[in-house]
């Protein structure tokens, strides 16, 4: 599977062309995910977000690209996926979440100057790209757009278990053994714990006879030396 890291500020290409000159890497922008996909030949593809977000615009490119992809497209949130970077974690086919990562969702902000009128019409444009980013987010959670625009009013924070209870996340990540085994027969079925333990048995009986193994070796060579053989 191709993994696309998403990683540091969402930017737009005209500021990654900046950003390269200067050799700032830390940075993702919809020319390189695109790049992405089209060396991943319409095989899955595996998203890994840890990013504070940036750019709406670009968030809502590569979020538009995930979307559009042929294939399963994974994304497992590791670390932040805050601002257009949550935005892009709602392209997922499947969201995985760490259980130490976070979510952060919030109203879009700018700096601007102008006269009264200048400033009324910015907050109107705020407004729709508000709209718009919540509706990524209902597309993915179900939850009505009031209700999401009041959370990102509030700046959110979505822990783990608080991202799959409200549907931004499907499930959270390294919970497998954790989760229990259940079986249509009465026949015990033993825990992935029980296994771990088993496991962990066997490695301190194969070095234990590993050091008996080298203790008679060397025994062996002392009763050589002393000529009792």
């Amino acid at each position: 599977m191709i993994k696309i890291p998403v990683k540091g500020d969402i930017i737009d290409n005209d500021t990654a062309e900046f950003y390269d000159f200067w050799g700032m890497n830390n940075y993702c922008s919809p020319n390189q995910v695109e790049s992405a996909l089209q060396n991943a030949n319409h095989q899955p593809v595996t998203v890994e977000i840890a990013s504070n977000g940036g750019d709406v615009f670009a968030g809502s490119e590569i979020y538009s690209l995930l979307k559009g992809y042929d294939n399963d497209v994974t994304v497992n949130i590791v670390g932040l996926a805050a601002s257009a970077a949550s935005v892009i974690a709602m392209a997922g086919d499947t969201v995985k979440i760490a259980p130490t990562a976070q979510i952060m969702i919030h109203k879009a902000w700018t700096d601007s100057q102008g006269n009264a009128d200048d400033l009324e019409h910015q907050a109107n444009v705020l407004g729709t790209i508000d709209q718009s980013i919540a509706s990524a987010y209902e597309n993915k959670t179900g939850m009505s757009q009031d209700e999401l625009l009041q959370m990102m009013s509030n700046e959110t924070w979505l822990t783990a278990k608080d991202a799959v209870d409200k549907g931004f996340a499907d499930e959270i990540m390294f919970e497998d053994e954790q989760t229990p085994v259940f079986n249509s027969t009465e026949k015990l079925v033993v825990s992935k714990a029980t296994l771990n333990k088993f496991r962990n048995m066997q490695m301190k009986m194969a070095e234990k006879n590993k050091k008996s193994d080298s203790a008679i070796l060397l025994n062996k060579k002392l009763e050589i030396l002393r000529g009792e053989n």
